[in-house]
């Protein structure tokens, strides 16, 4: 889901096997695992813990502790300090080149060889994003892609009757369902740019331009793929536009993402990028909604790219000093491999189930909203960011970039993405020379 603030460093942990049960003697109770996830209090970590309930039925001889809301901070510290769970889950991908590079997950391999779980099994994006360098630490569990969500009644005023499929389509759109005050402050948004706002990162926003982050040696290349330049110059175009004073202003006053009062569910977007998962909320906050989904639009150049997307998504595996290894392994088998499992997840979650075979499952409640999330997570031509040896710094990076263009900070547009290269390249050099992880 929601991408979260990363931890400072990680250094490589080193930790011995974990406690074995002693003799032959048959145990008393049942073996506990100690689940993390990142889902925190309300229906997300309800209907996880529901699939969980199942497995325990099923698995007399074990039971199942979950505790949600789980950082990536808080995975870094219990693997430094020797704590770490039995089985642990991130929102997204973007630390594995940290948690394979350092041996801080445990290469799975082995255990799939062992249970005959083919890598084939997962989408080709989700296969890229759970390893590092060819080593698989992780597992997907259920998907995540983004699209276009946008108010139909407000589209029907403004005399729009199809949703965009173009940046200058979605552009023109933009400014006309905006409405305004009589104070000349922002009632309604068509849609708002600004890197840092709700979902908006360059991550998902640059895929609909088709640029590219690194050439085959994995330098970076923000500079020299011109999706970057044009993504970012249409971004700060329409903007600019808006003011960026007044679109600061008009966030001040909005309620959070994650709230019953988010913009966009009230009606004070017309149009937002966000998550799959945003059709759960709505169902569950704001039935009435009247509202549609599509993939988000993409450069006017590059229509062969429409219905692709931006795909990361949750993220499992054993943390190197964790216990009851195999036990841990075979509910992480079941989770992200059984397809009961992933489309009772994806109908509570509304995540996207993260195997070709469960995407197809009879099991999965059929939904127009939802549909198009599908259809994204299959497009040929849906991405995901790189995975590298800087972890999520890496793309913090690029971000802190944008947030100073978008803020007129940056004059010379082609000069800082150059700089930008530079920077990535040496991150990635340092955290691969051991020098500590930035």
């Amino acid at each position: 889901m929601k991408r979260v603030a990363l931890f400072a460093a990680l250094v490589a942990v080193v930790v011995g096997a974990a406690a074995a049960v002693a003799g032959g003697a048959r145990q008393a109770s049942p073996t506990k695992l100690t689940v993390w996830v990142g889902w925190s209090a309300g229906h997300e970590l309800t209907v996880f813990k529901q699939v969980a309930a199942e497995y325990d039925k099923a698995h007399p001889d074990i039971t199942l502790s979950i505790v949600g809301g789980i950082t990536d901070t808080k995975i870094v510290a219990a693997i430094r300090s020797g704590q770490a769970p039995d089985v642990v889950s991130s929102f997204n991908s973007y630390n594995v080149g940290i948690y394979c590079g350092t041996g801080a997950w445990r290469d799975l391999a082995p255990f799939m060889a062992k249970s005959h779980i083919k890598a084939s099994m997962f989408p080709a994006a989700t296969l890229y994003y759970t390893q590092y360098e060819g080593k698989r630490c992780a597992l997907p569990l259920l998907a995540d892609t983004y699209g276009l969500y946008y108010n139909k009644t407000l589209f029907k005023k403004a005399g729009i009757t199809q949703p965009p499929k173009t940046m200058s389509e979605l552009a023109a759109d933009a400014k006309k369902l905006t409405q305004k005050n009589k104070d000349g402050s922002f009632k309604v948004v068509g849609l708002d740019p600004m890197i840092g706002f709700y979902e908006n990162v360059p991550e998902r926003w640059v895929a609909a331009f088709g640029g590219k982050w690194t050439d085959a040696k994995g330098n970076s290349t923000l500079a020299t793929s011109p999706g970057w330049a044009k993504w970012l110059t249409w971004h700060k175009s329409l903007l600019d536009w808006y003011g960026y004073k007044n679109l600061v202003k008009f966030q001040a006053g909005l309620g959070d993402e994650f709230s019953s009062s988010m913009a966009f569910e009230i009606g004070k977007l017309a149009m937002v990028m966000d998550g799959e998962w945003r059709v759960a909320f709505i169902q569950n906050e704001h039935p009435e909604l009247n509202y549609g989904t599509a993939p988000l639009p993409v450069d006017d150049a590059h229509p062969e790219l429409y219905g692709s997307g931006y795909i990361n998504g949750t993220i499992i595996g054993l943390p190197k000093n964790g216990g009851h290894v195999d036990q841990a392994w075979d509910l992480v088998k079941y989770l992200t491999t059984n397809t009961h499992a992933l489309a009772v997840l994806s109908n509570g979650l509304r995540n996207v189930p993260s195997t070709s075979a469960s995407t197809h499952s009879k099991e999965l409640t059929p939904d127009s909203h939802f549909a198009p999330f599908l259809k994204i997570f299959a497009h040929p031509k849906s991405g995901t960011s790189p995975i590298t040896a800087s972890g999520q710094s890496y793309i913090n990076l690029v971000q802190q970039f944008v947030i100073k263009y978008q803020a007129g900070k940056v004059k010379d547009l082609a000069a800082g993405l150059r700089d930008t290269d530079k920077q990535l390249d040496a991150q990635v050099k340092q955290a691969k020379g051991g020098g500590g992880v930035p």
